[in-house]
C-alpha cells in the first residue's frame, strides 16, 4: 500500500500561520496535522503501507527533511514530488505519477477524521465520505440501493445527497488512476479552469468502475483557524488518554486543566492552562490563563487571556484579552 498527499497549497485562510511552514506542518495536539493523518489512514489499512509520497511546494529542505521523517516514523520510505503550479487535484496527484501503481490511498493533507472500520482493499475504489447538515460547499455523491455511488456532484445549491467527499481515496489499481488523470492532461480536460480529480474517478466509473463510501464518523477540518483550533479540541479529547505532563515541566502556582498537551521544558508561573490547550517546547506562560488554543514552540505569554485562539513561534503576548492569531515572531506588549 502507497499513500499519495498532495500539499502544495499556499495555506493562505490560514495565514499568518503558512508564511514560514506549510499548513500541514501546523501542530494540532502536539503533532503536525499531516502525522495524525498518515497515523490515522495506517490504522484502517490491512496491507503494510510501505511508501508515502509527499507532493509539495518549494518548501526547503527543512521542510521536507521533517516529512521523511514521519514517513520514516511509520515504517514507510518517504517521497517527494514538486507542483509548482497549482493546475488541479488530478495534476497534483500526477505530480507523484512514479508512486501511483498497485494499491494507493491518495489523502490531502488539510484534513482529519475519526473512523472505526478496517478499509476493504478488494474493492474497485473507496471514496470517503461524512455526513453533513450543509452539503452546498462540499462535492458529494449519491449511492443506489446496491452502496454503489452513481453520481459525483460539485458543490450542490439543491439537495443532491448529505455526504460530502473528505478528500481521502482507495484505489486498488493506482495504474489506472494514473492513466486517467493523464488523459485529463494529454487533452486539456479542465473544470473551473483546473485538472480535476473527479473528472478522473467519473471516467473509471463509465468504464465499470465501482466505487463504494467508506463513511468515517467524524470529519476535521483544517482549513481556517478557527476550524484548526475545534480540531485541535478534538483531537485532545481523542487522544487524552495518551497525555502525559512531562518532568521537564516547571509548575509553580499553577494548574494544567486536562486534556491539554504541553511539551517539554514548559515554565507555568501563577496560570491556568486548559481545558484544550496544546502548547509547544520552551514556553513561558505568567500571570495568565489560557484555553481552547494552541500556542507552538518558544514563546512567552504574560498577563494574558487567551481563548479560541492560535499563536504561533517566538511569539511575545502580553497583558490583552483576546481571540488571537498571531504569527512567527509576533511581539505584543
Amino acid at each position: 500500500m502507497k499513500i499519495i498527499i498532495p500539499m502544495a497549497g499556499m495555506g493562505k485562510r490560514m495565514r499568518p500561520h503558512t508564511l514560514t511552514i506549510p499548513k500541514p506542518l501546523i501542530p494540532v495536539a502536539g503533532k503536525p496535522i499531516v502525522q495524525w493523518l498518515v497515523e490515522d489512514i495506517i490504522k484502517v489499512c490491512k496491507e503494510k503501507v510501505t511508501d508515502i509520497a509527499f507532493v509539495v511546494g518549494r518548501f526547503g529542505e527543512e521542510t521536507e527533511d521533517r516529512l521523511l521523517k514521519i514517513a520514516e516514523s511509520e515504517g514507510a520510505k518517504g517521497h517527494i514530488f514538486y507542483q509548482d503550479e497549482p493546475l488541479g487535484t488530478a495534476h497534483a496527484i500526477l505530480c507523484a505519477k512514479d508512486q501511483l501503481n498497485g494499491k494507493i490511498i491518495v489523502a490531502f493533507a488539510d484534513t482529519l477524521f475519526r473512523a472505526d472500520f478496517t478499509m476493504d482493499e478488494d474493492k474497485d475504489g473507496i471514496i470517503w465520505v461524512s455526513k453533513i447538515e450543509d452539503p452546498k460547499m462540499f462535492g458529494v455523491i449519491k449511492v443506489n440501493d446496491s452502496g454503489i455511488i452513481t453520481d459525483f456532484v460539485e458543490k450542490p445549491q439543491t439537495f443532491i445527497s448529505d455526504l460530502a467527499i473528505i478528500g481521502i481515496y482507495y484505489m486498488k489499481d493506482g495504474a489506472y488512476l494514473r492513466s486517467e488523470m493523464q488523459y485529463l492532461i494529454d487533452n486539456n480536460i479542465k473544470e473551473k479552469g483546473e485538472f480535476q480529480l473527479t473528472n478522473a474517478l467519473e471516467n473509471m466509473k463509465k468504464k465499470g468502475t465501482k466505487f463504494v463510501p467508506g463513511k468515517v464518523d467524524e470529519w476535521l477540518d483544517c482549513g481556517n483557524k478557527d476550524a484548526t483550533v475545534y480540531t485541535n479540541q478534538r483531537v485532545l479529547e481523542m487522544h487524552k488518554a495518551d497525555l502525559k505532563v512531562p518532568a521537564s515541566v516547571k509548575l509553580e502556582n499553577s494548574v494544567i486543566i486536562q486534556p491539554s498537551f504541553i511539551g517539554e521544558n514548559i515554565t507555568l508561573k501563577n496560570s491556568v492552562v486548559g481545558p484544550h490547550v496544546s502548547i509547544g517546547e520552551n514556553t513561558k506562560v505568567e500571570n495568565s490563563n489560557v484555553r481552547n488554543s494552541i500556542v507552538q514552540t518558544n514563546c512567552k505569554i504574560v498577563n494574558a487571556v487567551i481563548d479560541n485562539s492560535m499563536i504561533g513561534n517566538f511569539v511575545t503576548y502580553a497583558q490583552r484579552a483576546d481571540d488571537l492569531s498571531l504569527g512567527d515572531y509576533s511581539a505584543q506588549t
